[in-house]
């Protein structure tokens, strides 16, 4: 197996993960009412999802100048991991907010 041609699969994978476990590490913590925390761990979201995004924006870049990309299995799964970290921190983001409201409306009970 070509090692080089699975690495930015596996960055990718490797990135999406992270933002998507740290979204729902937010989640956890605006649950618990720590939105200090909550923010914090949306900022590592995003800056994973940067990193993530960086490395399939060199693969579009690449193809696009001509050098083919091999569209394999893991590629796919890399490309679906993406997907749901996209989708997990857009909801984790929504989420924070409507648990830092809940707090507010039940510090004003």
């Amino acid at each position: 197996m070509e090692e080089a041609k699975y690495e930015n699969a596996m960055q990718i994978i490797l990135h999406a993960g992270d933002a998507k476990s740290s979204a729902l590490m937010a989640v956890d913590a605006a649950a618990e009412g720590d939105f200090a925390a909550a923010e914090d761990h949306l900022r590592e979201s995003q800056e994973e999802m940067h990193a993530a995004h960086e490395t399939q924006l060199s693969l579009i870049q690449g193809e696009a100048s001509g050098q083919h990309v091999e569209v394999n299995v893991i590629l796919v799964h890399a490309q679906d991991h993406l997907t749901m970290a996209i989708m997990a921190s857009d909801l984790a983001e929504r989420m924070v907010e409507m648990y830092r409201r809940m707090a507010k409306l039940e510090a004003g009970a």
